[in-house]
């Protein structure tokens, strides 16, 4: 196993690091929607959180010189269903024509009363390794 760090791998001091490979495997830990560089949620509401936790996710991608369409399967969490029309419209945005597998998980209060994350796992292809 060898672990994936960013810039900003330390910012929240939690115990994880932001990506783990494994066998060919990128494990993606959960991205939140703060804004790595200011510590904060960004303002304008769930679209723009949306925007923020997937642009945290590319982050990590691309720490590992991969891209999005190399993910696999996503996990979004949220705390409001109510919110899944927007998180959707701005998934397709991000990802494209490409549809990894994905569920959708209503949760409780996400850290610093985030309206989204997501986790991933991508294909690290043979010329990447």
């Amino acid at each position: 196993m060898r672990p994936v760090e960013t810039d900003y791998s330390v910012r929240d001091g939690g115990h994880y690091v932001p990506a783990m490979e494994h066998n060919g495997v990128l494990y993606i830990s959960g991205q939140l929607s703060i804004d790595p560089e200011k510590g904060k949620v960004p303002f304008g509401g769930i679209r723009e959180e949306a925007k923020q936790a997937l642009k945290n996710l590319e982050t990590v991608l691309q720490a590992r010189g991969l891209e999005k369409n190399d993910v696999i399967t996503c996990k979004v969490y949220t705390p409001d269903v109510k919110y899944w029309p927007a998180i959707n419209e701005v998934y397709a945005e991000f990802f494209g024509t490409h549809k990894p597998a994905r569920v959708v998980v209503p949760s409780n209060d996400l850290y610093n009363g985030c309206l989204m994350e997501i986790e991933a796992i991508a294909a690290i292809k043979d010329d990447d390794k």
